[in-house]
């Protein structure tokens, strides 16, 4: 094909053989002379053409990680309920997704039957009741899957089950599980979480709220005192919550002790609005209007005692403050560290979209054609041109290694297996994989619509819808960017804290620093660019780099004159490229890890080819590389090549790695598959 390309007379030559074979065409037609039969285009299944180079099985085993059966027949439950609306297309092909043309009132009543159904079928089974590890990942698994259908859906269970639920679990102490938990799981009570407010999100220390201790009642008084102390985007608040968590400033006799979490009835077990409540819809949304978003005004709502959740702090009958954690910053922290287990849901999630926008965008370009190279030659398929393999290559690199599927797994386990000792590392990295995924599903929703041109406008096709889906991810359970800040935060504490005390680094995978700095080669090759060392070299480096850099720029505003606080805004560019190589660096070691664990040889190839890409591809995208010397512009030079060449050493496994993903044909899109056939006029009833 490049030989096509070798100089302007070629290009010049074949317009010219192009453009006179549509004049002779078009002079036959005017005379009448000919009338040329027209050559119709036909769906090939890429099946027929690509043959799997490894055991797609043997992927999916590492990608999900966890509970492949249970998730199989999750989606299969959803597939064969005409509550999860599926449509026949053709020759029997169905296709299950919400109906995106119905109101936000039908959306919402419609979230609501499926609950029902799945709490019927046994879905929510242990769900808060069932502590243990399997239990936890059997619900993480199930709840991916759910996800994959609807995100309205996903959420109202996230609020449901992950915010409400688990406060009252982690927040609460026996009296609050005996009382709610059961009846939460089988949603005899239903929760909402009430944190955000108009003026305060992510900074839920200056939350407005007040809950004043009345010691002759025994009773909380819940206050919203001004309009900016509204409780807002509180999912469920809207039309079915009967009560939730509220995070409030406690006062005790004049004395604000800081926030803690009270729970609310807020609606009868009939749906009616409690006394002294005002409820607002939060209106409709770019995306999850299945969801009904409400704002809370609470008007001296009187509660129990007993409704303040108090396993970090109580306050006795006679008003007396009680914690066993007198400093009141880890009295804060303590309240908030059971809540990562949301982040760790929606990074899963924003992996689990990518790979349904990857798979459907990928078949659509193993199918469909485009221009021809020769004149009267066949038109060639999108992801034969070598363009179109550098858009969706890569980000099937960053969604495998994506390194982040393994990345969420990882992040899952460390829940699972927390202690008071890891919640400073299960935020941290929380932090950062949350922020990281999200980020990247939109890059990747973007450019697999683009990529599938007017096609990927069509709902039915799901990956322009699943944009305005999933947008708000980069918001909720923590503002990325102030995600990314509290990560590079806690990573200069860490770097101060083993500087001062001249210890070697332990935790977070920094022990890489506590040796020499690696050297990078002068002249880079292939195959030294595609060395599991070198790539975990340069990314140490880098981050190893930034460290000190951020460090020395936070202490030079210090010693001029300015607090910690402000040094560290005015140092927010390096703060910001410290959290993302942590991410990175992160992502590839674990993925790494995993890596060395597969035996099968054909699969171990095409992952080592996918860890090149991930890293070649962070390499190219980010200008630090090249800001701070890491790489010399001939280098950096010799890296983009590589990218190239490695997509076209991907490009004979796409299908196969994007069936691996283990998403059934129902859960895609009809253009993922025989899209002529799903256009058909004899089809248009269906659609």
């Amino acid at each position: 094909m490049a030989s096509l390309y070798n100089s302007g007379a070629d290009r010049a030559a074949r317009r010219a053989a192009v453009l006179a074979n549509h004049l002779v065409q078009a002079d036959q037609l005017a005379t009448g002379s000919l009338l040329l039969a027209s050559n119709c285009l036909h769906y090939n299944p890429p099946e027929l053409t690509n043959p799997a180079s490894f055991n797609p099985i043997h992927l999916r085993q590492i990608l999900d990680g966890h509970h492949l059966e249970a998730r199989d027949w999750m989606f299969k439950l959803m597939e064969e309920s005409p509550l999860f609306c599926p449509k026949c297309r053709w020759e029997g092909k169905v296709f299950v997704a919400p109906d995106y043309n119905a109101t936000k009132e039908q959306q919402r009543e419609m979230t609501m039957r499926r609950i029902e159904f799945l709490l019927n079928n046994g879905v929510f089974e242990g769900w808060l009741t069932d502590s243990s590890a399997e239990a936890t990942m059997r619900k993480f698994a199930l709840k991916e899957c759910i996800g994959i259908f609807d995100h309205s859906l996903g959420t109202k269970l996230a609020v449901h089950f992950i915010l409400w639920g688990s406060a009252i679990k982690f927040f609460g102490t026996k009296i609050h599980h005996d009382k709610w938990l059961r009846d939460t799981e089988k949603y005899k009570v239903l929760g909402s979480f009430s944190m955000t407010e108009l003026g305060h999100g992510s900074n839920v220390r200056g939350v407005e709220t007040i809950a004043t201790y009345d010691s002759n009642k025994r009773e909380f008084i819940i206050n919203t005192p001004c309009e900016s102390a509204q409780k807002y985007w509180i999912g469920g608040a809207a039309n079915h919550a009967t009560h939730t968590v509220v995070f409030s400033q406690l006062h005790i006799n004049g004395k604000n002790e800081g926030v803690h979490a009270f729970i609310v009835q807020i609606r009868d077990s009939i749906g009616n609005i409690c006394p002294n409540i005002r409820i607002a819809d939060c209106g409709h949304k770019i995306g999850l209007n299945g969801v009904d978003n409400g704002r809370i005004w609470f008007d001296n709502v009187r509660i129990p005692r007993e409704n303040l959740l108090n396993s970090v702090a109580d306050v006795l009958p006679d008003g007396q403050y009680v914690s066993s954690i007198k400093d009141p910053d880890q009295r804060f922290a303590a309240f908030l560290s059971p809540l990562t287990a949301g982040r760790v849901n929606i990074t899963a999630m924003a992996v689990y979209i990518s790979k349904v926008a990857l798979a459907i965008a990928t078949r659509y370009a193993l199918s469909r054609r485009a221009f021809s190279v020769i004149p009267n030659g066949p038109e060639v398929l999108l992801l034969d041109y070598h363009s179109h393999q550098h858009r969706l290559i890569p980000l099937l690199a960053k969604v495998y290694i994506c390194a982040l599927s393994c990345a969420s797994n990882f992040l899952k386990t460390l829940y699972i297996q927390r202690t008071p000792e890891s919640s400073k590392a299960l935020h941290v990295y929380s932090s950062a994989l949350k922020a990281t995924a999200t980020w990247q599903n939109m890059i990747t929703l973007q450019e697999c619509r683009e990529a599938c041109g007017g096609q990927g406008l069509k709902t039915e096709n799901r990956i322009g819808i699943l944009k305005g889906e999933f947008d708000v991810q980069s918001t909720f359970e923590g503002d990325n960017n102030i995600l990314m800040q509290q990560v590079s935060k806690a990573l200069l504490a860490e770097y101060v804290a083993v500087q001062i005390k001249q210890k070697h680094f332990k935790g977070l995978g920094l022990e890489h620093m506590n040796g020499p700095a690696p050297v990078i080669p002068p002249v880079l090759t292939s195959s030294i660019l595609r060395n599991a060392k070198f790539q975990t070299d340069i990314f140490s480096l880098r981050e190893r780099d930034l460290f000190q850099r951020f460090s020395e720029e936070v202490f030079r505003y210090q010693a001029q004159g300015e607090s910690k606080e402000k040094a560290l805004l005015l140092s927010y560019q390096l703060a910001e490229e410290l959290a993302r190589a942590f991410a990175e660096r992160t992502t590839l070691q674990i993925f790494l890890e995993a890596e060395t664990s597969v035996l099968q040889a054909p699969l171990k190839e095409v992952l080592g080819l996918l860890r090149s890409m991930y890293a070649m591809t962070c390499i190219d995208e980010v200008a630090s590389f090249l800001r701070y010397g890491y790489l010399s512009v001939d280098n950096a030079a010799v890296v983009r090549k590589e990218v190239m060449a490695l997509c076209t050493d991907l490009r004979p496994h796409a299908l196969t790695i994007v069936s691996s993903f283990g998403i059934p044909d129902s859960f895609l899109s009809p253009i993922a598959f025989d899209w002529i056939e799903a256009n058909s006029w004899s089809n248009l009833s269906s659609e």
